[in-house]
């Protein structure tokens, strides 16, 4: 059975004959390698056009921002995961990369989905703070998080976040979704009863679509970041095993309270 419309089946990011390789119009071989960044190829791959020099600043700032985070929960599923299939590399890093979600590097999408929807509903300057207060109360009303907002470490400002919007203003890009965010930074004591200060994932998402970046590929630069550090992560790994460490201290850490037979202790050491 067809399922979906009827399209005709093109792509415009790559093609291919027997002597050249065009990748967004461009001659792979002749006009791209040696020639341009891996941020430059990502900016063309994504956006369809070579990244202006601000451009290409700002997606690089942001990829070195976020990509190493220590021993967050998608690294210890990629090292535990290589400790236990040492012949899979490749499914090392995907275990870390589907471990990113809402809470972990997924914030970035969502963090920018809410300064659109707050542009969206703003008809003018005036308006942006009404816009802003009217998004933050529907989504407290409906028991969400504000993406972007609070740290458990950075209680006075993620300085990621602040470098970002330092390089965005330097650079000339910083606009309408950085106003965003930090306005909503200011007006959070109001709004929720407390200080939320800024993380890099409300900066991320801000610098990157004031940038001209498209909300949809958001998400894909922490996961494309935090690939190389999980590479990083798996390498040490294979010299320098804390896997099955890791696993070790969580069943020690883990208290058994279900059911068991009278005098059963439950030891794991």
């Amino acid at each position: 059975m067809k399922i979906g419309p009827d399209t005709t089946p093109t792509t415009a990011i790559s093609g291919s004959n027997a002597e050249t390789i065009i990748v967004r119009g461009h001659d792979l071989v002749q006009e791209l390698m040696g020639r341009i960044s891996f941020t430059d190829h990502v900016w063309l791959l994504v956006c369809g056009t070579l990244p202006t020099p601000a451009q290409r600043r700002v997606l690089d700032a942001t990829l070195v921002a976020i990509a190493e985070h220590g021993l967050v929960p998608s690294v210890q599923a990629a090292r535990m995961t290589l400790a236990a299939a040492p012949e899979a590399l490749q499914g090392a890093v995907a275990a870390g990369l589907l471990g990113c979600g809402s809470v972990i590097l997924g914030s970035a999408e969502a963090a920018g989905r809410f300064q659109d929807g707050v542009l969206k509903a703003a008809t003018g300057d005036g308006d942006l703070d009404t816009a802003i207060a009217t998004t933050v109360r529907t989504y407290r009303a409906e028991k969400r998080a504000i993406p972007g907002y609070g740290h458990p470490l950075h209680k006075d400002g993620d300085p990621r976040a602040l470098r970002l919007f330092a390089l965005a203003e330097e650079v000339s890009v910083a606009g309408r979704h950085v106003e965003v965010a930090r306005r909503a930074e200011r007006m959070m004591p109001d709004l929720v009863g407390k200080p939320l200060m800024m993380n890099v994932s409300a900066a991320i998402p801000a610098v990157l679509l004031d940038a001209g970046f498209p909300l949809l590929a958001v998400k894909g630069v922490p996961l494309l970041a935090r690939t190389a550090s999980l590479v990083a992560h798996l390498l040490e790994e294979q010299g320098h095993p804390i896997g099955f460490r890791m696993s070790h201290a969580a069943s020690s850490a883990i208290r058994y309270d279900g059911p068991a037979p009278d005098g059963f202790v439950a030891d794991e050491n």
